[in-house]
């Protein structure tokens, strides 16, 4: 069975950055590689919302990060990774990750709290 877990976030000032990591097991690298991952997160009252993708090496992101987000995987270790620049107090949410098509079961996320 696939876990995920993440790991990473934290709390920052406006401004600052994080990097967050989702480490996968149960999974090879090579059937990893294949996947297409997200990042999602959920903010307090609202829904999860995807926030970046990346399959091989093609990312997606929403318009609201594009610039400031990066996405990025080690698939021999089976992690992805979400590089958070510029961040800003709309970005505080738990981030998830997890494949597309999702899997059943959720990590727990990771905190990011955006304040000053």
């Amino acid at each position: 069975q696939v876990q995920l877990v993440e790991s990473g976030g934290g709390l920052v000032q406006p401004g600052g950055s994080l990097r967050l990591s989702c480490a996968a097991s149960g999974v090879s690298g090579s059937i990893f590689s294949l996947w297409r991952m997200d990042w999602y997160r959920q903010a307090p009252g609202k829904q999860r919302e995807l926030v970046a993708s990346i399959i091989a090496d093609n990312t997606h992101y929403i318009d609201s990060v594009k610039g400031r987000f990066t996405v990025s995987r080690d698939s021999a270790k089976t992690m992805v990774y979400l590089q958070m620049n510029s961040l800003k107090v709309e970005d505080t949410a738990v981030y998830y990750c997890n494949r597309s098509p999702s899997l059943p079961s959720w990590g727990q996320g990771t905190q990011v709290t955006v304040s000053s």
